[in-house]
C-alpha cells in the first residue's frame, strides 16, 4: 500500500507540474465597456495578470458603472462575478447594502483626493468630471457650470444617463452640488442644449468625436488622449469656476468571489505598477496607485480644478433615487 501511495503522490506531483492548478483558476470580472475596449485597460490588464496568476481572467462588460451595480443587484447571491470594478464612491454605499461585497486586504498603497479608504472597495484610478469641446466648433467654451446652463441652445452637449452611468450620475451630482434645490430650474434651461442622453461613456463620446455634438460630459483627463494619441491639442476641457466633481472608481470582491484565491491576489495586482502604469494611457484617468513611469507630459496640460465637489457616498445613497427621478421628471418632459 505505502508503495502505491508513493507512485500515486509521484504521478500527482508530475502532474502538478504539468498541469498547474492554478492554471485551471478562473477570475469572472465584471466592468464597463470601455475598459473591456481593444483600446482600454483591460486587454493590457489580462494579459499581465494572466501572466503572473497562470490563470484565466474573464471580462464581462456592461455599459457603464451604475448598470454594473444594478446587474448585481439582479443576479444577487447567484451573481457570477467574483470582482466588481467600475463603481465609483458615489455607489458605494449602496453597493454595500445589498450584502454582496466582503472586505478586502488590499490597497495599502493607494492614495487619492481627501485620502478616501474603504473596508470594502479599493480604488484603481480618479479623475474629475468635465465638459470637453471642440476647439474647432466652438470659439466661446463655457466657463462655468452656469455658462453651460444658461448658454446658446444651438451649441450641443451629449450627456449619459445617470441611470446607468457613473459620469451621468456624475453631472446630476455636479448639478445638485451647485445649485442645490434649484437644480431642477438649471437642468429645464440646460434641457434645451442637450443633443441627446447615452446609456454609457462610449456613446456620448463616440457622437462628440463624429462631430455630432461640439461638448460632452467627460473628464479634464480626456483631452490628454487627444495629444499623446492623436498628437492634437483640438479637444479641451473647459475650466469651471464653481469646480469639479470627482470621480474616484473602485473594485470590490463579491460573496461568489470571496471563495475564490485569484479575487483577492486581483486586488494587490490591481493597486501593482503591472495594472497601473495601464491606467493613464488606456483609461485616461489618473493612477491611484504607485507606478513604474512618470505620466506622459501631456497631462501636465490638462485644466487643474480649483475646487472639488463631491458628496459622500451615504449622502448619495439616501438621495440618488430622489435627484435621479427630479432629473427624469425635468428631462421627459
Amino acid at each position: 500500500m505505502r508503495t502505491i501511495l508513493l507512485s500515486l503522490t509521484s504521478a500527482l506531483a508530475l502532474a502538478a507540474a504539468v498541469f498547474p492548478a492554478s492554471a485551471e483558476g478562473k477570475l469572472t470580472v465584471y466592468t464597463y465597456e470601455s475598459f473591456t475596449s481593444e483600446w482600454g485597460p483591460g486587454p493590457q490588464v489580462k494579459k499581465a495578470f494572466e501572466a503572473d496568476c497562470a490563470c484565466t481572467v474573464d471580462f464581462v462588460s456592461v455599459a457603464d458603472g451604475v448598470a454594473l451595480l444594478n446587474r448585481v443587484k439582479l443576479e444577487g447571491a447567484a451573481t457570477k462575478a467574483d470582482i466588481v470594478l467600475g463603481l465609483d464612491t458615489n455607489l458605494t454605499a449602496e453597493a454595500k447594502a445589498t450584502g454582496l461585497f466582503v472586505p478586502h486586504a488590499a490597497g495599502a498603497d493607494v492614495k487619492v483626493p481627501g485620502d478616501w479608504k474603504d473596508d470594502t472597495f479599493v480604488p484603481y484610478d480618479y479623475g474629475y468630471f468635465a465638459v470637453v469641446y471642440d476647439t474647432e466648433k466652438l470659439k466661446n467654451p463655457p466657463k462655468s457650470l452656469k455658462e453651460l446652463v444658461e448658454g446658446n441652445p444651438e451649441e450641443k452637449i451629449a450627456i449619459q444617463d445617470p441611470r446607468t452611468s457613473t459620469p451621468g450620475l456624475g453631472l446630476l451630482l455636479w448639478v445638485k452640488s451647485v445649485y442645490g434645490d434649484k437644480a431642477p430650474e438649471a437642468w429645464a434651461k440646460l434641457k434645451g442644449r442637450v443633443l441627446t442622453v447615452t446609456p454609457g461613456w462610449s456613446e456620448a463620446y463616440g457622437l462628440f468625436t463624429k462631430g455630432e455634438a461640439p461638448m460632452v460630459l467627460s473628464y479634464t483627463t480626456s483631452p490628454a488622449y487627444h495629444m499623446v494619441a492623436e498628437n492634437t491639442e483640438r479637444y479641451q476641457a473647459a475650466s469651471f469656476e464653481e469646480g469639479h466633481y470627482l470621480q474616484i472608481e473602485v473594485a470590490g470582491i463579491t460573496t461568489t468571489g470571496a471563495k475564490n484565491p485569484l479575487a483577492e491576489k486581483f486586488m494587490a495586482f490591481m493597486t501593482s505598477p503591472g495594472f497601473q502604469d495601464a491606467v493613464p494611457e488606456t483609461n485616461w484617468m489618473l493612477p491611484a496607485g504607485k507606478t513604474d513611469k512618470p505620466l506622459n507630459p501631456a497631462f501636465d496640460k490638462l485644466v487643474k480644478p480649483a475646487k472639488t465637489l463631491i458628496f459622500s457616498a451615504d449622502e448619495v445613497a439616501a438621495n440618488r433615487k430622489a435627484w435621479v427621478d427630479e432629473w427624469l421628471g425635468v428631462m421627459s418632459k
